[in-house]
């Protein structure tokens, strides 16, 4: 299942893309009201085998005004409004060893504020108290279900699933603060989507493709088989700090190519056109403008 969000800012619905993504079913208008519209409600909710069963109705049962043509509308990020973004610093030993640092003995968390998500098509907003603006392809992790203390094993039960999403970031206030919050945490400083992918349609999470084109040049090409601190290593290390919920998302850090530790420096400006990808969830594409 492929689980997306449409509308504007702030009014989003939930839908699930069909057709091989020709068009967003919303799952609300699909199931006559039985499907909440919002992504954390359906989560809190497991409506997970509602939604397959309305998904895989015949076609002339489908309600017309539930089918939306997907290139029609603005996408949302599959969590528009999540309820915690934590995120991992240094998880790829070649981007530990491009920025000369050790690598950490456990997981490095940090948050990002989640007022930073935009969707996969909005554009990245270059603040005017920002001098080095960087990018970060990352995979993201959905939480579904709430859970404390997991064991590793445990972790794979509460991923809803996956999705990509762009940790960009302020280095110059990055390096200038002990604390990451708020060089991480600037509005629209969390792209993500451009869907939420389920575990059944991933496969191994720990072997895709991960990369990043600034206009149109591979600036980041990796595989998630290089992180150190594995998913269930993760989820699991975090739920023994804080009990997850339903719609939390777990950044799980990026790999080597920043922009900032390249030779010569390629941090982003204003009109760059940013593409973040993963395989077998998407890309995200998201333009620099100015304030």
């Amino acid at each position: 299942m492929r689980l997306v969000t449409y509308g504007e800012r702030g009014e989003e619905r939930l839908g699930a893309l069909v057709d091989g993504g020709r068009y967003v079913l919303d799952l609300n208008i699909a199931s006559h009201g039985s499907i909440p519209p919002d992504p954390i409600a359906f989560l809190d909710g497991d409506y997970w085998d509602l939604a397959r069963k309305v998904i895989s109705q015949p076609a002339a049962d489908v309600e017309p005004a539930a089918l939306i043509e997907a290139d029609s509308v603005r996408r949302g990020a599959p969590i528009p409004e999540p309820r915690t973004i934590i995120a991992l610093g240094l998880n790829y030993r070649d981007h530990a060893e491009e920025g000369g640092q050790p690598v950490p003995p456990n997981p490095l968390l940090f948050a990002k504020a989640p007022a930073a998500t935009i969707g996969p098509y909005d554009d990245i907003v270059y603040p005017p108290q920002v001098t080095q603006l960087d990018y970060e392809a990352e995979l993201a992790i959905v939480i579904g279900k709430r859970a404390k203390n997991l064991t590793p094993e445990q972790a794979w039960n509460v991923i809803a699933g996956y999705t990509v999403i762009n940790d960009v970031s302020a280095r110059d206030i990055q390096f200038s603060e002990s604390q990451w919050f708020r060089a991480k945490s600037f509005d629209t400083f969390a792209p993500m989507g451009p869907c939420l992918v389920t575990p059944d349609e991933i496969g191994d999470p720990q072997n895709l493709r991960i990369w990043c084109d600034v206009n149109g040049e591979r600036l980041q090409n990796s595989t998630t088989a290089n992180m150190i601190f594995k998913i269930p290593e993760i989820v699991a290390f975090i739920s023994q700090v804080f009990a997850l919920r339903p719609g939390d998302v777990i950044a799980t850090g990026t790999p080597a190519g920043v922009g900032v530790f390249r030779k010569p420096p390629r941090l982003l400006q204003v009109g760059d056109i940013v593409e973040t990808g993963i395989e077998k969830i998407g890309i995200l594409r998201n333009q620099v403008i100015a304030p």
